[in-house]
This record gives structure tokens, C-alpha cells and sequence, in this order.
């Protein structure tokens, strides 16, 4: 039975990783199409001001907590999601889990040859993944039946969806059921990664939840974004704040 945590209306799957990299495998043996989103804090505040990324993020067939900051809410609201499941950190782990088998992989997204670029240095790192195709993520709505063609004539195992949120998580939802794609994940950044032309964040700034400085330092253009970060944290405080009064109401009446 899927376990959720609810943090700000958005049930998030209470998963290790391990545990998510096993229900993708599930997802793949089933057939039909999933959708699995990875939501951050920033994501998570984007929902909360359009409803229609909300409802998209409620409907996923997975979420799994993409940042330290949505782990520290379930946690300020007692309900502890076990980890961190990163979409970058779940794309390569679905890929050391199941190259043996042959998985087919689409790479949508990113700017023009990055999916290339990934192509190459996944199928060096994990011998056995089949790259179906890649297409970049600079389209007109004029293209989209072309696109949703070229991905189908390849039956992907898994849909990588690179076009940063919420358009990515939009574009999935949106053409879910024309999918022939088993698996579509969005995954904003993570080609730029798996191409090497954007670095990870060192370990350290990884485990201690400091993933955002590292890229606030490499990116100031999205300090403006980052304000999302206190304001999602003062949200999850109001929300236990009102919790909390809501018991005591009920104990006093009682």
C-alpha cells in the first residue's frame, strides 16, 4: 500500500531510495504509463500559488522528497520521510539497477545536444542501457504530435523529462495517455549533469542539505527563486503552529 506524507497538499511517497528504484522496476514490469515527479521545496511552493501544478503533483503515480528542505518539513510536522530521493540521484540509481536488462531510455529536454552529450556518458557508465532517441527541450506547440511520435515509434522503458518545473511535470500530465513510454520522469536539471556541463554539488553540500548554496554560488540569477525557501519553511511552521492549536482546542472541549 503506497505511504504518503502530506506536505502543503502534496502527497509525497514516504520511500528510500532503494525502495523507489524498485517500485520504477515495478512501474516497468506492469506496463500502461507512470508518472513520477520530484518535488523540492521550490516546486512545492509553485504549487501552492498554481492548482493546477498541485492537482498534476496530487495525481502522480510517485513523488519522491528531490531536497533536504521537504525532508526538514515532514519532519517539523511529525511525520518523517525516511530520506532525500533526488531525481538525479533516482535516474542513476534506476540505471545501475536495471542496465542489465537492456532498459530503453528516451532523453527529452535541455538545451540542443545536452541529451546527446548524457547519451554518451551514460551508456560509458552503464553498459546494457539502450538509448531509444534524444530530443531537445526548445519546441513550438506546433511540434509537440511530431515529438510525441518520434518517443513512441521508440517504446521507451523510461521517459526522461528535462524541461525544468513546472513545464515538465505540465507536458507529462498533459500528453500522458499518448504516451507509449512505461515510466516518464521529470527531471528537470539532471541532463545538464549527466552531460557533464553542470556539476553536482560536492558531497559535503549534499549531506548536510546545503545543495541549494552550491548552486545560489554557481547560479546567482536564482536568488530570486531561493526566497522560496524561507517562505516554504514559515508555511510548514504555520501549518504545525496550527496544528497544534487545533489539539489543544479539542482537548479543552473534551
Amino acid at each position: 500500500m503506497r505511504k504518503t506524507v502530506d506536505i502543503l497538499g502534496i502527497p509525497v511517497d514516504a520511500v528510500t531510495m532503494k525502495e523507489a528504484v524498485e517500485i520504477v522496476g515495478r512501474f516497468i514490469e506492469e506496463g500502461g504509463t507512470h508518472a513520477i515527479y520530484t518535488p523540492n521545496a521550490e516546486i512545492i511552493m509553485q504549487a501552492q500559488r498554481d492548482p493546477e501544478l498541485k492537482e498534476i503533483l496530487k495525481r502522480a503515480d510517485m513523488l519522491t522528497a528531490d531536497g533536504a528542505g521537504v525532508v526538514l518539513a515532514s519532519r517539523m510536522l511529525g511525520n518523517e520521510l525516511p530520506e532525500k530521493v533526488s531525481g538525479v540521484d533516482l535516474v542513476q540509481e534506476v540505471f545501475r539497477a536495471y542496465s542489465k536488462n537492456g532498459l530503453r531510455c528516451f532523453l527529452f529536454g535541455a538545451k540542443p545536444g545536452v541529451a546527446e552529450e548524457a547519451a554518451v556518458n551514460i551508456i560509458k557508465d552503464h553498459p546494457g542501457i539502450v538509448i531509444a532517441g534524444c530530443r531537445n527541450g526548445y519546441f513550438s506547440d506546433e511540434e509537440n504530435d511530431e515529438i510525441i511520435d518520434e518517443i513512441n515509434r521508440t517504446s521507451p522503458d523510461i521517459l526522461l523529462v528535462a524541461l525544468g518545473a513546472p513545464k515538465q511535470e505540465k507536458w507529462i500530465c498533459s500528453n500522458l495517455e499518448r504516451l507509449n513510454a512505461k515510466v516518464c520522469i521529470g527531471v528537470g536539471g539532471t541532463l545538464d549533469i549527466l552531460s557533464g556541463r553542470v556539476q553536482l554539488a560536492p558531497e559535503f553540500f549534499r549531506k548536510n542539505g546545503l545543495e541549494w548554496l552550491y548552486r545560489l554560488c554557481q547560479q546567482p540569477r536564482r536568488a530570486k527563486r531561493m526566497l522560496d525557501l524561507p517562505r516554504f519553511i514559515l508555511r510548514v511552521w504555520r501549518v504545525k503552529l496550527n496544528a497544534g492549536k487545533t489539539s489543544l482546542s479539542k482537548g479543552k472541549r473534551q
